[in-house]
This record gives C-alpha cells, sequence and structure tokens, in this order.
C-alpha cells in the first residue's frame, strides 16, 4: 500500500502539535480553551492555502477523542452528509471539516443546520475567501470565524525539523543530513505555505541517491531544484485583492513611498493595470486634492502613457506618478465638501431655490418673479456681488473648509475667507 504524502502524516495529533496560530491555539488563547473544557462550538477558518485550517480540525479532534469526517461542500454531496449525521446520532458528536465551506448551497446548508443547533455536529468550515463576504448568514452566524495567517519562515522551519526527526511519521529513521541553507530555502520560499515546504522536502528526500555511507545529503542546489521560487499568486476577485488596493491607497495616503510601491508592485505583478489605474486617479482627486490640484492630471497622463507601452515598462510612468502622489501635499477638503453637501440632500434638508436664482427664459417666467432679481457678476467691476444662493433654510450652510497644506489651496482659502466675511 503506498504510503501517504509526507504534509498528510505529519499533520497535528493535538492543538499541542499546532504549528503558528497561536494567536488561537496557545495555552490561553480562545480554541485552546474550548479543547480543554470539550466545550466545542462551531467554527469556520479562514485564510491562505497551506497555513494549518486543515490542521487544526484534526488536532481538536485528537484532543477532544470525538469522531472526525471530512467533507467538501463542492464535491460531497447530501448523502455523505447523512452519513456523518448518522454516525453523530450514534456517537453523540461528530467533528465535521467543511472544505470549501464558502461553497455550501442551500440544500446542504438547510439539512445540517438542526444538527448545528443541537451540537450534534461540530462544524469547522474551512475557506480561503473572507467569511464576511462569502459565506450565507444562516452558517455564518452559528459559527464563531477565526482568521489564520501565514507562518513565518521560523515556524515552517520548526515543522520541516520536525518531518526531519520523527521516527515514526517522518524521516527520523533515515541517515539524512540537510545544510542550514537548504532548511532555510524550504523556510523561506514556500511563503508561510507549510504544505508546499513540505512537500519540497519529501521530494528532495526520496529523489536524492544515498551516499556511499548511506547518507542522504540534501544541500541548497537540490532545495532549489525541489522547491521553485513560490510564483506570486493574485486573485483579482479574491479578498486579498481588495485588501492589496486598500493598503495602496493608505499607504500613498500616509506619504510611506515604499510602502506604496511595494503594494502597486504587487498589482504590477498580478497584471491588473485597470484596479492600478482606477485607484491612482480617485487618489489624485480624494486624498492629493486641492493640495496639488495639476497631481491628477500629471497622474492621468502617467496612466494613459502605461496603456498605451503596456507592461513591463508601465511600470515606470505609474512608478512616478505614485511616488509623486506620496510625497504631494494632502488635503480631502474637496472630497468632504462634497460628502457634506451630498449629506444634507440624503436627509432631505434641500429647501426652494431662490426665486432670483430659477430660470427665467420662458414666456411668463417675469410675472412669476423668476430670476428678476437676479444680479449677474460680471457687470460688477470686482466680478463678484453680494445676493444669495443657497436655499433660505441652508443660507449659513458652510460645506467647504479648506486644508492649509498646500499653496494652491492656500490660495483659495484667502479668496474663500474674503467672500465669507463680505456675505
Amino acid at each position: 500500500m503506498q504510503q501517504k504524502p509526507l504534509a498528510f502524516r505529519m499533520r497535528p495529533r493535538t492543538i499541542e502539535e499546532i504549528v503558528g496560530q497561536q494567536h488561537l491555539v496557545a495555552d490561553d488563547k480562545i480554541i485552546a480553551r474550548m479543547v480543554k473544557a470539550k466545550q466545542l462550538t462551531s467554527m469556520i477558518l479562514y485564510g491562505p492555502p497551506g497555513i494549518g485550517k486543515t490542521s487544526i480540525a484534526s488536532a481538536i479532534a485528537g484532543s477532544t477523542k470525538y469522531a472526525f469526517r471530512t467533507l467538501n461542500a463542492v464535491t460531497s454531496n447530501k448523502k455523505d452528509m447523512e452519513v456523518v449525521a448518522a454516525e453523530a446520532k450514534m456517537s453523540g458528536k461528530v467533528i465535521l471539516l467543511l472544505d470549501e465551506v464558502h461553497r455550501l448551497d442551500k440544500g446542504k446548508q438547510d439539512f445540517l443546520l438542526p444538527f448545528l443547533e443541537n451540537g450534534m455536529i461540530v462544524l469547522i468550515g474551512a475557506t480561503t475567501s473572507n467569511p464576511y463576504h462569502a459565506i450565507n448568514p444562516a452558517i455564518r452566524s452559528r459559527c464563531q470565524i477565526f482568521e489564520l495567517k501565514p507562518l513565518t519562515p521560523d515556524e515552517v522551519k520548526t515543522a520541516l525539523l520536525r518531518a526531519v526527526n520523527d521516527e515514526e511519521r517522518g524521516f527520523g529513521k533515515l541517515k539524512l543530513q540537510i545544510s542550514d541553507e537548504a532548511l532555510e530555502h524550504f523556510a523561506a520560499a514556500s511563503n508561510g505555505d507549510v504544505r508546499s515546504s513540505l512537500n519540497a522536502l519529501e521530494l528532495a528526500v526520496l529523489s536524492t541517491d544515498e551516499d556511499g555511507d548511506g547518507i542522504i545529503h540534501i544541500d541548497l542546489h537540490t532545495a532549489e531544484e525541489c522547491l521553485q521560487k513560490k510564483s506570486f499568486t493574485h486573485d483579482k476577485d479574491g479578498d486579498a485583492h481588495y485588501d492589496v488596493l486598500s493598503a495602496f491607497q493608505k499607504s500613498i495616503r500616509g506619504s510611506d513611498v515604499n510602502a506604496a510601491l511595494h503594494y502597486m508592485g504587487r498589482l504590477i505583478e498580478a497584471g491588473d493595470l485597470p484596479s492600478i489605474s482606477r485607484r491612482l486617479l480617485v487618489i489624485s482627486y480624494e486624498d492629493i486634492g486641492l493640495a496639488n490640484p495639476q497631481a491628477g492630471a500629471r497622474t492621468l497622463a502617467a496612466i494613459e502613457t502605461a496603456e498605451r507601452i503596456g507592461f513591463p515598462e508601465a511600470r515606470i510612468p505609474l512608478a512616478n506618478a505614485v511616488i509623486e502622489l506620496c510625497l504631494s501635499p494632502k488635503s480631502n477638503s474637496a472630497i468632504s465638501a462634497i460628502d457634506a453637501a451630498m449629506s444634507d440632500i440624503h436627509k432631505g434638508n434641500i429647501g426652494e431655490v431662490p426665486d432670483h436664482l430659477k430660470d427665467a427664459h420662458y414666456k411668463g417666467a417675469k410675472e412669476l418673479g423668476r430670476g428678476t432679481d437676479y444680479l449677474y457678476p460680471h457687470n460688477y467691476d470686482s466680478g463678484w456681488v453680494k445676493q444669495q444662493y443657497l436655499p433660505n433654510k441652508l443660507k449659513n450652510r458652510q460645506y467647504y473648509i479648506p486644508k492649509m497644506t498646500g499653496k494652491f489651496e492656500q490660495a483659495l482659502s484667502a479668496v474663500y475667507e474674503k467672500l465669507s466675511k463680505n456675505k
């Protein structure tokens, strides 16, 4: 019978064996407390692939000695769930790991809900999607939600050394020598995916011949061959995509050039020029705004250049735009002003247009008093004349509050202040 893969064999049997995720499984943390008290509630574990969702589920089962079953929300059918439910009725409790729980259809969901309610099935849903976006509220409301974090290189190294030294499940019975450089590569190049690193270690061990003394040597060259640098993956429709876009804008708003270039680099690697372009244009008017009004035009020029030349050269004008936006003075006075005006409108604070501002270009308008008292500013030497423009109920409302972060808006502010005093 073929032996199961190393990553499968090395799954933790108890929560004490879990590598990483200490914010959940350390002695005083919530999952450890649930296991200790044997008061398990259904939960959803979400995070990138290979960081321990299945491992935590199996470790909880191992620590509590409850029956443990694994199904997939897409490929498993209702009959599979009926088998788990029947076992739960017999034994009193079953832990069900349901992979891709965000894909659970209504029929399967409706079948599971009563068993979740009475606690006979403890659901551990695993997903790479943000459950607040992707999972049906009926399931989500019955589960605690725990976010798992990618493992650090040191944590991955801990898992690798366990596999190297474990005589029962790992390679502890082999004469194996692995260099520090090889171990570092396995730990770092997997980008926090412990399953990927264990698979690479297993390939290295099984594909390397013993020397004359029966020793298997794993050096850096072998490690690099067995674990090529993990390719950058970026799901344009996934939750992480919007996190990167958010971090991109916030880094520019916070004037951190290096962080902004990092996040744009990730978007460039994903080939997502449309998202970069849209976000940069929004930033140039939302966050830079009147503090540097030429930034918007220069950003648009950079984007049009990028679109014309395409990647990889497109990164150059985009980098120019990002650096300028980061280091420009910042003003959100324009977006704040329009949002304040729209807030009044949404609340019904509208009022009637003053008669002197109403349309007077039709027969009978004069008889109705439309536009008759309007003062035409161009008829005055200053180009300005005192008159009311806002409706009566809003006549003293002030939406625009200048910022003093750029010379252009400082000049605008001086004009605005003078006009306001003369009202």
